[in-house]
């Protein structure tokens, strides 16, 4: 796509805001044993036993025809999501609060609003954010909040100048975890979540077509893994965590997870070594 002729309808793209989207799921035991082993983890989940934070990520995603996914993977925009005309589409970061638990066996219904679609130009073009708030049920009670912030660019970014500097690399946090994302973790992240993106899975498309350097690490996978990492520091799950994306990683190098205590909550993030922060959270 040449994104020097897509013409952008802000205030079309921005009559999607207050549509809403209800949609179930059942959390099995499956899953959940699934979710466990793709990150290494040998437990079993009993029927009502409580599920890992973040895997409601898993739960009642669109299930397009394979007919209708676009060249990147995803289903076509237009439908819930507006039809934002640029190719690239990230997950930039979002926020949530826990007001209780989703459990092996629980039906979980999700309400979806988009609440805010916003165009603007930054270094690299025309970005368009949109803004999606989640609420989480379970029999009419809510177990968590969600803000999800998406981003859609061009192809092409600026090229670089004299003026620009390398970005600073990441400091050290007081404690650290490596964490390799190796090819299948990639790929059984993607089937758990049914993400069709092919950034995640497809190298010859991630590398070519998009020019990145190898396959893209989920935003979403290295969320599970800062909210896991802070639940072990702090001995309990946290009950508010926020997230945003800052640079990509990819497969092949490991990542260091980083945190430190700040204010009774935890600043996290993850790099590789020498390189920049990609994602910084906090959790409290």
């Amino acid at each position: 796509m040449n994104e020097g002729t897509v013409k952008l309808d802000e205030q079309h793209l921005r009559s999607w805001i207050g549509r809403e989207e209800i949609v179930s799921d059942l959390l099995s035991a499956d899953l959940v044993r699934k979710f466990a082993a793709t990150f290494d983890r040998a437990i079993d989940f009993s029927e009502d036993a409580v599920a890992p934070r973040l895997i409601h990520f898993c739960l009642a995603q669109p299930a397009a025809l394979t007919s209708m996914l676009g060249e990147d993977g995803h289903p076509s925009r237009g439908d819930f999501l507006p039809p934002v005309p640029l190719p690239r589409r990230m997950w930039a970061g979002g926020s949530l609060s826990f007001s209780g638990e989703l459990r092996v066996g629980d039906k979980a219904r999700r309400i979806s609003r988009i609440a805010d679609v916003a165009v603007k130009e930054g270094r690299s073009g025309t970005l368009v954010f949109v803004m999606v708030e989640h609420q989480v049920d379970v029999d009419g009670r809510a177990v968590l909040f969600e803000r999800q912030d998406i981003v859609y660019r061009g192809m092409d970014a600026a090229p670089a100048t004299a003026a620009d500097k390398a970005p600073a690399a990441a400091p050290k946090g007081t404690y650290r975890r490596s964490f390799a994302p190796t090819t299948p973790i990639l790929f059984r992240y993607s089937a758990l979540t049914f993400n069709g993106h092919r950034i995640h899975y497809d190298r010859p498309y991630a590398t070519g077509f998009e020019s990145y350097p190898g396959l893209v690490v989920h935003g979403p996978l290295q969320a599970t893994l800062l909210i896991d990492f802070a639940a072990e520091l702090k001995g309990r799950p946290p009950s508010r965590f926020s997230f945003r994306s800052q640079s990509p990683l990819f497969d092949g190098t490991p990542i260091v997870l980083n945190a430190t205590e700040e204010g009774g909550g935890l600043k996290l993030w993850t790099a590789i070594e020498g390189g920049p922060v990609a994602m910084a959270a906090e959790a409290g």
